[in-house]
């Protein structure tokens, strides 16, 4: 609740000098170059460190155009400094992640998971598979970062031995992922949205249950489609593989006790870093216990002792750590870069929030979103506006907090004259909000999920299914004015 409150009493910096071309010049500016930089230049490369200063010279732009129009360096300076105090349980829970998937990968957890997962799974019903179970677990743990953290991952490593796209599975892990985050009480953006709109938690969710459940459902079926339509020839041989796992891990069904542990965690409300935290150093624990030759290996010493085994863990924790089988397609499998393998995804947060924070900082989030609204005046156009808004922040302010605040605070007014429930506006920003922050590469989801997962935004973006068809199903309700739930006074 700490968390919401704050946004909730989040400033939204109004300059009045500031026009609506010269609150776009710096967003204009930020797409010619991410273009030039991507497409012309670094290619798939551009994650690595050139797009991370491109957004810097956006916020350059940004801060000349505050400069012109009287907004102090301190002002800018000062958002810039909330932009990213609000992303530090984020990149605390990035290092974490990285930490976890450390120790998880030495004790054998995701190679149990992935061993136990290909012989239940197969490429038919892999994909739809995917949505159902990170959804339950997503909306028990009210979480989509967490599940894709655990079981997100040893489903794309499911996916690599089946020969199932990772794009694909991507796109189903965070379908899925995205529908429990949003469903779920125990979520923060769902908790936000309702707030901002200025209505009730419950209530929320069983009105934005309208639109999600039939976007679900068209997900699960086109999942099932691709499924069947996936070139294979029946169930894959994977005795090999089974066997090359089985050989480098001491496979057991009771190291799913840890996984088990971090979900009851989360369940019971325990912070997300707190979980993470005991997730990895039960995951140490486990390791040292279930798999002591491999933790020898990694620590470089001769024999186990206190001391190799603390070093052994520790490099996990930290640093770059792989375990080698007898299947070289398995090798890349089994590797993780540790807290360090985080910190080029973290860099890219940084950098997106200092671009945000200055646009903030000199009103032109605001203008952007006021000169929207200024376009449509009907029922449907507020709606519209409303989408186009969440879409924008998410790319602009790289950020879905902003992206549900900034929007939620300047239509609150609009829907209420136009005598509309906060249900409305509440749901539209999640719609719109939440599940869309994902597709975007620069925006602190897009930069998580693509480095938690391990593929690109680009790879999974069209098998998103569940994110980008969202925001089309809260608009076709609007336009056919399906549940537009109307205030009681009016």
């Amino acid at each position: 609740m700490t968390e919401i409150k704050k946004h909730q009493d989040e400033n939204i910096v109004i300059n009045k000098e500031l026009s609506i071309w010269e609150a776009l010049i710096p967003v204009f500016a930020l797409v010619l170059m991410l273009f030039f930089n991507v497409f012309y230049v670094y290619g798939d490369d551009a994650l690595s460190g050139s797009n991370q200063f491109i957004l810097l010279l956006g916020a350059a732009v940004a801060a000349v155009v505050g400069f012109f129009n009287k907004v102090s360096y301190k002002q800018m300076l000062d958002e810039v400094a909330e932009n990213i105090k609000s992303t530090t349980g984020a990149l605390l829970i990035l290092l974490m992640v990285g930490a976890l998937s450390g120790t998880w990968l030495i004790s054998g957890i995701i190679p149990s998971m992935i061993y136990y997962g290909l012989q239940i799974l197969n490429p038919t019903i892999f994909l739809a598979a995917c949505v159902i179970i990170c959804a339950i677990i997503s909306i028990a743990t009210g979480s989509s970062w967490t599940t894709s953290a655990t079981v997100g991952i040893a489903l794309i490593g499911i996916a690599k031995t089946l020969d199932v796209s990772v794009g694909m599975t991507a796109g189903a892990v965070l379908s899925g992922a995205y529908f429990g985050d949003k469903m779920s009480p125990l979520s923060d953006t769902t908790n936000l949205a309702p707030a901002m709109a200025g209505g009730e938690l419950f209530s929320h969710i069983k009105y934005m249950s309208l639109t999600t459940i039939p976007t679900i459902v068209i997900t699960l079926i086109a999942f099932v489609i691709i499924g069947f339509s996936i070139d294979t020839t029946g169930t894959p041989d994977i005795s090999d593989k089974l066997t090359a796992i089985d050989s480098a891990f001491n496979i057991s069904p009771w190291l799913f006790i840890v996984p088990v542990i971090v979900i009851i965690l989360i369940v019971k409300k325990t912070p997300p870093l707190v979980a993470l935290l005991a997730g990895t150093l039960l995951g140490g624990t486990a390791a040292i216990i279930m798999q002591p030759d491999i933790v020898l290996a990694i620590s470089g010493e001769e024999s186990l002792s206190f001391k190799s085994a603390y070093k052994g863990v520790m490099n996990a924790i930290t640093v770059d750590v792989s375990v080698a089988t007898t299947d070289a397609n398995l090798n890349d499998l089994f590797s993780s870069g540790g807290m360090s393998g985080m910190l080029g995804t973290i860099w890219l947060i940084i950098c997106a929030m200092v671009f945000g924070g200055i646009m903030d900082g000199i009103g032109a989030l605001s203008r952007i979103s006021k000169s929207v609204l200024n376009l449509f005046d009907s029922v449907f156009g507020l709606f519209a506006s409303t989408v186009i808004s969440c879409l924008g922040l998410n790319a602009l302010a790289s950020d879905q907090y902003l992206a549900i605040v900034v929007p939620g605070k300047m239509y609150q007014k609009a829907y209420r004259e136009k005598g509309l429930a906060p249900e409305n506006l509440s749901r539209t920003l999640e719609d719109s909000g939440t599940v869309t922050s994902v597709l975007i590469p620069w925006n602190t989801c897009g930069a998580y999920q693509s480095g938690v997962l391990g593929v690109p935004v680009i790879d999974y973006f069209f098998y998103a299914i569940f994110n980008w068809l969202s925001p089309f199903t809260t608009l076709l309700f609007a336009a056919f004015k399906i549940k537009i739930k109307q205030l009681s006074s009016k």
